[in-house]
């Protein structure tokens, strides 16, 4: 059995990731200060409150629990507010992540799976997006990450770190059951502002730009569920540990959809109306996005298990019609 030290833990995908961690025998130990994340997302793992800020603290936790592995969740991930504030997001997602890599050299640690986005790749030039495609982000955030994966690569050649970075597209979907789900303070993410005004807790969902060139008018993303973006880690986790040599993967649907028909879905599903209004294209959004993932399929074996949308509204209806208001310990 593995310690895997999983920074962010108490958050959306790495409540996920930890319960994916504890289902295969492992043994996390949650890092999170717990600014965004949930106490009670975090299951039966060992929780730490702690913030990467502190490298000493980072240290010391990584010593107290022989940690073995890190899996690194903890960022911040909204794209305007990177833009407003962009010291606020080079301090935290590369300065803070720098903390984390000197405490794990030091204390011996030499394997990470990373939590990168397809931020990255800004607006493609072609699609689907494969990991040959030049990065090239077009907002803090995304930069962030970019810059992230850059010092992962100086660092394995430096110190023998071995990693591997993860490019999410739309992490999207809940638990099947409905105890766990997506809870974020600021929500940004189409499935939820859609299901929260067939709740009516938004009265009306604006949909950004309908005169793009895709067949309705919206833009097209990739939705890949939370459950499958656990797998994923667990697979590159596993891989690291028996040798794999360090590399970046997709991890997306691959199949796109668009905004209105994420509305349709949910309509659907909720038997609902969800109202929602034209608002002006915003900067730097491009028409598709869309993952090629057949390196990660081929390379460790990975599959989608929630390849439709209508599955992937359907488990998050599930949380988010039965816990309105979220975890209950805000």
């Amino acid at each position: 059995m593995s310690r895997i030290m999983v920074t962010g833990g108490a958050g959306y995908v790495g409540s996920f990731i930890v319960r994916a961690l504890l289902r295969t025998g492992h043994e996390p130990i949650v890092y999170d200060s717990l600014e965004e994340g949930h106490r009670s997302a975090v299951l039966d793992a060992q929780l730490v409150r702690g913030d990467l800020a502190d490298r000493n603290g980072t240290y010391r936790c990584l010593r107290r629990y022989g940690i073995d592995s890190v899996i690194h969740m903890a960022a911040y991930c909204l794209v305007g507010e990177s833009e407003r504030a962009p010291l606020k997001y080079f301090q935290n997602n590369v300065s803070n992540g720098l903390n984390l890599l000197a405490a794990m050299l030091e204390a011996g640690v030499r394997v990470m799976v990373f939590s990168s986005s397809a931020a990255v790749y800004g607006e493609p030039s072609s699609v689907p997006i494969d990991e040959g495609t030049t990065p090239y982000p077009t907002n803090v955030y995304g930069e962030t990450k970019l810059y992230y994966e850059r010092i992962l690569e100086k660092c394995r050649r430096a110190y023998g770190l071995r990693y591997v970075s993860l490019r999410y597209f739309n992490a999207a979907g809940a638990d099947r059951e409905g105890d766990m789900g997506e809870d974020h303070r600021q929500e940004t993410h189409l499935i939820p502002l859609v299901l929260r005004a067939a709740l009516n807790q938004k009265a009306i969902l604006r949909v950004f730009g309908t005169d793009y060139p895709t067949p309705d008018g919206t833009c097209i993303r990739d939705y890949v569920h939370v459950e499958d973006l656990a797998d994923a880690h667990i697979l590159a986790l596993e891989a690291l540990q028996g040798g794999l040599r360090s590399t970046v993967y997709n991890l997306g649907n691959g199949t796109g959809y668009s905004v209105m028909e994420v509305i349709n879905t949910a309509r659907s599903i909720t038997g609902k109306d969800i109202p929602w209004i034209r608002s002006e294209r915003r900067p730097g959004d491009p028409a598709v996005l869309v993952a090629s993932c057949e390196r990660i399929k081929k390379d460790l074996g990975w599959r989608v298990r929630f390849p439709r949308l209508e599955e992937i509204i359907r488990t998050a209806w599930a949380w988010h019609s039965t816990h309105p208001n979220g975890y209950a310990d805000r």
